[in-house]
């Protein structure tokens, strides 16, 4: 499936474009050539063997339990090394043996119910139904059905494995969208998160909850799009939806099919963009209610031996050469966009995918050489142009997010130049750098080339979403950046009846910077997970036997941000009124901006971005007054933006009615020049106003 015995006859619509914008790809044209010439004999095969892509990515519709028109039901599955499937459940008092599947072609197998006499169907809505299979070393096992819509844990008297409960709803509960989907956002504001840990409360929430009091807040903050992690069923919690079981399944501990449908269908009504954090990079090792063995063998859906195990994540591999995979995989996406409304994709685990050592122990020097060379998997990069190429072309205006940290050349560039297709890559060596920074260096030591060249180091026309911290940096075992900033000084000095804390002022004034700076310099989208916003304290952990199973860690305490005598509203009030101003200015999707000081002595960064000029002072004692600063165009600039300001908890050191005039000086490489006055760690924007 992916040998092409001529690369360089091999024609790649604009190739021409991806070479003439970086030339060093030049030396590695043949490969590109050869990847794409591996896609384009795919999708003909597609075409020839299955009536094109519209109809291979429908898999859903054929494969799994299917109620007809005449309410009979129809199942097909696919377990080649299988001897034997037969299907049984509450509907036949879970005889093992009374209903077995016909043999297929192609390791193919499937089973017809009539309906009852009735006139109703023979499997009831929400009954249990499981598939017991003859494997080839002629044992009896059960098996979940792979394209099973709705999972359930069961009481903990029935054991740990999750029960397919059969969904069929009847007409009037079936939820109908309501709202169209909203235009792509041209500056992408993302807000990663978690409906289990959106309440407050001991326990798991739900859609419902995070409809009605999360999604506002969310809107309220000026985000125009929600990254949704932990949607696809999993088995264990605590591994944050990274160990999927049922990849066609929404998660049933949040609620109902139908009511997730309600909250991306409000989220819409909302203006905001939906993306699910999608988990084709592996699967669960569970066997009775995943993936993992599913028709007896040790191989199916995954690569058998060392290839198709994880050895850090202890997880299956999926085998992307395989055709079936393929319908799986590409069905899978196909799915959630459809069926529930979803707007795009992060995908997860994009450097494990793209390389034979899954990226352990990989320095990844930026030499191209590491990028073409025998340690790509082409089949994985083949499957993820092949998913890139189908998303846009059933929905246009779909988005595609990267997480990659090994900066793959042409990954975020259309699959017509010879690139892999996604729309953003997310940048990864920014959280890594701010931790860094905050575990390793005293403030004197912040080096202010190395944070400028961490912002700006990414590739030409590859968009990028930068993130001072994701939800990886929250997890135990590690902290957030308000926690580095401010530790238990958290606990007792919060609060605006508080005497002055010199460790509560310095977090707060670096906390708003570092996001500042990220969200201005880092990157062409910006991202936040849930409570970061407004320095969530503490951890995140979910429940688990090492915790007695609390969810104490496992919540967004909201509370401590609507309490108007707490210092949380401060962080709060600049996150909104961060993203707000990028609405005004669009310095997302502007051209990347232009840095003209990095003074290492004076601590101070001065760049320009869509027409705003930002200034940052991150010394730690020094305040500069008429410090001269760069600027391209001229004319009389006024602060539209102040970290120092009193509603963010600062100290108002600046008189906000000053008018800045540019001086025709050249000055740091820009043609003038203007004086402001900057106090220590206070940013500060610019923009021009007449």
């Amino acid at each position: 499936m992916m040998e092409v015995a001529e690369p360089m006859k091999v024609e790649v619509p604009r190739l021409s474009d991806l070479l003439t914008r970086d030339p060093y790809l030049t030396k590695y044209e043949k490969e590109i050539r050869r990847r794409y010439g591996c896609f384009k004999k795919l999708v003909d095969q597609i075409d020839q063997a299955e009536g094109g892509m519209e109809k291979f990515s429908r898999g859903y519709e054929t494969f799994g339990l299917h109620v007809n028109p005449d309410n009979s039901v129809t199942c097909v599955e696919w377990a080649p090394m299988a001897q034997g499937l037969f299907l049984k459940g509450d509907f036949n008092g879970w005889n093992k043996l009374s209903h077995p599947f016909k043999k297929l072609e192609y390791g193919k197998w499937e089973i017809s119910l009539p309906a009852n006499p009735d006139g109703s169907c023979p499997i009831k809505h929400t009954s249990r139904v499981k598939i017991s299979l003859l494997t080839p070393k002629d044992m009896m096992v059960d098996r979940l059905c792979p394209w099973a819509s709705y999972v359930v844990q069961p009481p903990k008297t029935e054991g740990l494995a999750y029960h397919h409960h059969f969904w069929n709803p009847p007409p009037e509960e079936r939820y109908s969208f309501k709202h169209p989907r909203p235009d792509k956002p041209i500056s992408l504001k993302v807000y990663e998160c978690h409906i289990g840990i959106g309440t407050d409360q001991l326990k798991v929430g739900t859609y419902k909850e995070f409809s009605r009091n999360v999604l506002p807040r969310i809107v309220k903050l000026g985000y125009n799009a929600i990254q949704v992690m932990a949607i696809m069923e999993h088995a264990y919690y605590a591994s944050f939806g990274y160990q999927v079981t049922s990849f066609f399944a929404a998660s049933s501990r949040y609620g109902t099919p139908e009511e997730l449908k309600e909250m991306i269908d409000t989220a819409h009504s909302m203006g905001l963009f939906v993306l699910l954090d999608v988990v084709h990079s592996h699967a669960s090792k569970n066997v009775l209610d995943g993936l993992n063995e599913f028709d007896g063998s040790d191989s199916c859906y995954f690569h058998g031996g060392s290839r198709g195990t994880h050895s850090l994540w202890d997880s299956r591999l999926f085998n992307y050469s395989n055709w079936e995979v393929l319908r799986f995989l590409l069905s899978n996406l196909r799915w959630y966009l459809e069926e529930y409304r979803f707007d795009g994709f992060r995908f997860d685990g994009v450097t494990s995918m793209l390389y034979h050592s899954h990226g352990i122990g990989e320095g990844f020097s930026g030499h191209y050489d590491e990028y073409f060379g025998l340690n790509v998997d082409t089949e994985a990069l083949v499957y993820l142009m092949l998913a890139n190429h189908m998303l846009h072309q059933l929905h246009p205006e779909v988005i595609t997010i990267a997480e990659d940290v090994s900066g793959m050349p042409a990954l975020c560039r259309p699959v017509e130049e010879g690139g892999t297709g996604f729309d953003y890559r997310l940048g990864m060596a920014i959280p890594d750098h701010w931790i860094k920074l905050l575990k390793e260096k005293a403030d004197d030591d912040w080096d202010m080339g190395s944070i400028c060249n961490t912002l700006e180091n990414r590739r030409y026309l590859e968009k990028t979403i930068a993130y001072a911290e994701s939800h990886d940096q929250a997890l135990v075992g590690d902290k957030t950046i308000a926690f580095w900033l401010m530790d238990k000084e958290m606990y007792t000095n919060m609060s605006k009846m508080s005497p002055p804390s010199l460790i509560i002022d310095r977090g707060i004034a670096l906390h708003k910077m570092i996001r500042l700076i990220t969200h201005g310099l880092g990157g062409e989208g910006y991202l936040n997970f849930m409570g970061n916003e407004f320095g969530h304290p503490e951890w995140l952990d979910f429940p688990r036997v090492g915790n007695n199973e609390s969810y104490h860690y496992a919540r967004r305490q909201w509370n401590v941000v609507d309490n108007d005598l707490l210092k949380y509203q401060y962080l709060n009030n600049f996150d909104a009124a961060m993203n707000k101003l990028e609405d005004k200015y669009g310095w997302l999707h502007a051209d990347p901006g232009y840095t003209s000081t990095k003074h290492q002595g004076d601590k101070v960064i001065v760049f320009e971005r869509a027409g705003c000029v930002f200034v940052f002072n991150f010394h730690p004692n020094k305040s500069y007054s008429d410090y001269k600063i760069g600027v391209g165009a001229s004319g009389k600039y006024k602060i539209v933006l102040d970290s120092d300001s009193e509603e963010f908890g600062g100290h108002k050191l600046i008189d906000h009615s000053t008018d800045f005039f540019t001086k025709e000086e050249p000055f740091n490489n820009r043609p003038r020049c203007l004086m402001v006055y900057i106090p220590s760690r206070v940013a500060i924007i610019l923009a021009k106003v007449d």
